[in-house]
């Protein structure tokens, strides 16, 4: 099964890999016995690729080796809601503190943390919130944004 995923293409580059490695590790009679270093400069990938290869078969069976994981992210994006869409939105409506003629992204995300209306949120967060189509007219005249780099 191995020699048949690595000599059709109908299989990812990395599946394919990963049988090549599993091919030229095999320790049996027939088997080439070949060392992870051998192994990772006859298919141009690291040696610790070669160890997690082996190491997977060994702990979560052939077919995981075989098989693409699905992406899953690890920490969630902060999430704008409606809700803190409409308090930044009423904030940059809003006279910016004093001493400053305008509302910038940072002063407007630092006041959303201040005011607690979300844990944390990056300028970027509310530049992109604010940039929306319905946001552009209100965002253009009442925040200073960053020169472009």
């Amino acid at each position: 099964m191995l020699k048949k995923i690595t000599k059709t293409g109908k299989r990812s580059a990395q599946v394919r890999t990963r049988a090549s490695i599993l091919l030229k590790a095999d320790q049996s009679e027939r088997g080439p016995a070949q060392t992870d270093e051998q192994i990772s400069q006859a298919l141009e990938v690291t040696v610790q690729t070669v160890e997690r290869v082996r190491k997977q078969l060994v702990e979560e069976g052939f077919d995981a080796v075989l098989t693409r994981r699905k992406y899953v992210q690890k920490h969630p994006r902060v999430k704008v809601d409606g809700q803190v869409q409409a308090h930044l939105i009423a904030l940059s409506c809003s006279e910016p503190p004093p001493g400053y003629a305008k509302w910038s992204l940072r002063l407007l995300s630092a006041r959303l943390v201040e005011l607690n209306y979300i844990d944390s949120i990056s300028y970027e967060s509310v530049r992109r919130t604010l940039k929306k189509k319905h946001h552009k007219t209100l965002a253009k005249e009442n925040v200073v944004y960053s020169a472009p780099c």
